[in-house]
């Protein structure tokens, strides 16, 4: 059994046992339920899409803490005025482990 999920503006395939870094979630710790459920599939091979998403559908995980993701350097220039700013990021990641999906 999978389903496809949506958070932070990106989909990822999941299923029960799944260790996975999204986005930063604002949850403390403990459990987190996703809703924006876009496909599941069961262990019978039968799907569920939805349009956009599938009604009643919920996948549970376990919020296993915070990360930080790879630097992203990047740099501002403009031609003839000696113009350069360089400027580094890196994206805050929550670990979640996938336990349950619902519908």
């Amino acid at each position: 059994m999978y389903a496809v999920i949506e958070t932070g503006g990106k989909q990822y395939r999941v299923s029960p046992g799944d260790t996975l870094g999204v986005e930063k979630l604002e949850s403390a710790g403990g459990q987190f339920v996703f809703d924006q459920v876009l496909m599941v599939v069961d262990d019978a091979g039968v799907s569920r899409v939805g349009s956009p998403l599938v009604k009643g559908a919920t996948v549970s995980a376990e919020v296993l803490g915070e990360k930080l993701g790879k630097k992203i350097r990047g740099l501002k220039y403009k031609p003839k005025s000696n113009y350069r700013v360089r400027f580094g990021h890196r994206q805050r990641h929550t670990m979640v482990r996938i336990t349950q999906i619902e519908g």
